[in-house]
């Protein structure tokens, strides 16, 4: 499960980059400034958290059961 806790942490980084250039916050790059970078940067971010969010809840899932038996 850690690969996707890690696929995710990339995943959000690089839609956040995503989304600073294609709002004009970060500059150097084509993608500065054009703004569906910006809405695809927001999808990859989205999806990247959901993996983070899924990979920790299957964590804490086999962790109680660990526990419990």
């Amino acid at each position: 499960m850690w690969s996707r806790g890690i696929v995710g942490g990339i995943l959000c980084l690089a839609g956040a980059v995503w989304i600073a250039q294609g709002t004009g916050a970060l500059h150097g790059g084509g993608m500065s400034g054009h703004g569906q970078y910006a809405i695809l940067g927001a999808i990859v971010f989205i999806i990247g958290a959901a993996l983070v969010v899924w990979a920790g809840r299957v964590r804490r899932e086999r962790g109680r059961h660990r526990t419990s038996n």
